[in-house]
């Protein structure tokens, strides 16, 4: 019966393998067929296969990605970046400055929103700047890995590492990872990727254009006004200061200062307060005119800047509508649609005319800033047509900003420092933001990854099995065998290798589940400190820079990026190297 169960927990592992190579079926679904088997041949009992769902350290994941979710429903990151970013005018100066935040704030904060949030950023300032974004979307997803696996939150492949060493017993009274038990090697490796990625992004990655860089060439140009506000740190400076282009990637066309019009503009023209600027640009530059930083107002939006949820909105006049032939000032957006009236696109026509003086045409394309009873006002009107919701825009308190970042920010110092659980503090954060009403209880369910959830008590079950019937020792003892006569170093060597070479052709959370009983077994076998062939498994999953597929990050940017599978190896193998290289002699110099 032993030899059975040892070759169905082989063949198992084979299906999986196989099932994740070939995307025969989702992972989640995977694991469970793979789990299910094992239980049906009473390899597995029902208790053993669902206490992974009790494991404290998935519940530390789903609370991380609910504020994780939370506060990019908030826009923090969004307006964070907003004021860091545009200032940068070179590919290096750009570069380094999106390594720095992004790897540093990966480090706490769950990378893949910091990713989606960061990527509109570097299409805009490669647009204007005329640099290709494939130079710069996989330097932003490495370092958002490396900036991950800093700390034992920083990637939830660490925290799922710290969930099979509480849950394993094969070696009693091991010790939980404590939050920087991973710095020691990934503080290092973010300032050595960042040095790696700083001299050979430019010359290792393609100059490709990208579908978005193609699709911009056919976006629509609106004209939209803009009033200098009072204390605006515009007043004062020149065109060439102001530099327009570079900070919004609007072009500004004419300047309205009272009754006197100026239409032809050079650098050294001063802005005044109360000027009135009229620009060109696309939607997305054009929302940007909302912030707060921007020093300027768009006088038809007045009060509606003030509400705490909006949305930009583009509709087009239909070619029976009423409100054709009507000027703007005399339609009254606010009051009839609950909404105010940003920008016209005329189909390339140029509106000479005060925005409230034009007279509305069938076709024309219009951005609104619509209030939350927009959509039920203008749901059976024929008048215009929706296009498209641009973006949402969320104002919330400062107190409930400073509940959500304080909160979660104590809540891991209070767990660095010992003073109580993450899963507490992480607890009570979710809480207070719920009680204040930070973001809608409803919709924080919707950013819970289930299926993650499923792979990692599923994976812990797999590495019970593998446990129980001795396959963990055997591919353990063959591990040894192979790689112990160079020494013990090469054992880490072996295992970060094969761990590595899993999580990029299949996934890292798969890698984990196989490699780690293994890795753990051959440290009990040879009676050696367990805690660097912990750490060693974790690492090699987490830091997976050689295909798009290992990590959803590289998967964010693929298509974006326009990139293929060379381009990951072509930059991402060096660097796996070196990260090898770094992680066993860190690990081997502090426990060996």
């Amino acid at each position: 019966m032993q030899h059975f169960e040892v070759v169905l927990v082989f063949l198992v592992l084979v299906f999986i393998l196989i099932s994740l190579y070939k995307e025969l079926m989702g992972a989640a679904f995977t694991f469970f067929v793979a789990v299910m088997i094992l239980g049906v041949f009473g390899i597995l009992t029902p208790s053993e296969i669902l206490s992974g769902f009790a494991n404290e350290q998935i519940a530390v994941i789903i609370m991380l990605l609910l504020l994780g979710d939370a506060i990019r429903q908030t826009s923090i990151i969004e307006i964070f970046f907003a004021k860091i970013f545009p200032r940068s005018s070179s590919y290096r100066g750009f570069l380094v400055r999106m390594m720095i935040w992004v790897g540093g704030l990966s480090a706490f904060l769950n990378n893949t929103p910091l990713v989606a949030v960061m990527m509109p950023y570097v299409h805009q300032w490669s647009r204007r700047n005329q640099i290709s974004a494939s130079k710069l979307l996989i330097p932003l997803s490495y370092a958002a890995i490396l900036g991950g696996c800093v700390t034992l939150i920083g990637t939830s492949t660490n925290l799922i590492v710290n969930g099979m060493v509480v849950d394993q017993d094969i070696i009693p009274g091991m010790k939980p990872l404590d939050m920087f038990d991973f710095l020691w090697v990934g503080f290092p490796m973010l300032i050595i990727g960042f040095i790696y990625l700083y001299f050979f992004s430019y010359k290792y990655l393609p100059d490709r254009k990208t579908a978005l860089d193609d699709f911009s060439f056919c976006e629509r140009k609106y004209m939209v006004e803009a009033e200098i506000r009072k204390n605006s740190h515009l007043i004062g400076k020149t065109l060439g200061e102001a530099d327009f282009k570079n900070d919004n990637g609007l072009f500004l066309f004419e300047v309205l200062r009272g009754k006197r019009l100026f239409q032809i503009l050079d650098e050294n023209f001063i802005l005044k307060e109360g000027d009135m600027l009229r620009f060109a640009g696309d939607n997305t530059n054009i929302v940007s005119l909302l912030s707060e930083t921007s020093g300027l107002t768009l006088p038809a939006v007045g009060m509606m800047s003030k509400l705490k949820v909006s949305q930009v909105v583009e509709i087009v006049i239909s070619h029976n509508s009423t409100l054709i032939s009507k000027a703007v000032g005399d339609i009254h957006f606010r009051g009839k649609y609950d909404s105010a009236l940003l920008a016209i696109h005329r189909n390339g026509e140029r509106i000479v005319e005060k925005m409230e003086d034009v007279k509305l045409k069938a076709g024309d394309v219009l951005l609104l800033l619509a209030g939350e009873s927009f959509s039920s006002r203008v749901q059976d009107e024929i008048d215009f047509y929706l296009i498209s919701k641009v973006k949402e825009l969320r104002k919330p308190e400062r107190y409930k900003i400073w509940t959500l970042l304080g909160g979660t920010l104590v809540a891991i110092f209070l767990a660095a420092i010992k003073v109580a659980p993450l899963f507490t503090g992480l607890l009570v954060v979710l809480t207070a933001i719920n009680v204040l009403n930070v973001v809608n209880a409803k919709d924080l369910p919707k950013s819970i990854d289930y299926n993650l959830a499923v792979i990692i008590a599923l994976s812990l079950a797999l590495g019970t099995a593998m446990m129980k019937t001795g396959v963990a020792d055997m591919v353990a003892n063959l591990i040894i065998s192979v790689f112990l006569p160079f020494g013990r170093v090469s054992l880490l060597f072996g295992i970060f290798l094969i761990t590595s070479v899993l999580a990029a052709y299949i996934t890292n959370k798969a890698a984990v589940a196989i490699v780690f009983p293994i890795s753990l077994t051959a440290a009990s076998n040879l009676g050696l400190n367990p805690t660097p062939f912990a750490l060693v498994v974790s690492f090699a999953a987490a830091a997976n820079f050689i295909t798009p597929i290992g990590y959803q990050t590289n998967l964010m940017v693929y298509g974006p990026g326009g990139y293929n599978f060379k381009d990951f190896f072509k930059i991402g193998f060096p660097l796996t190297i070196i990260y090898m290289i770094v992680t066993v002699a860190i690990l081997s110099l502090m426990y060996f």
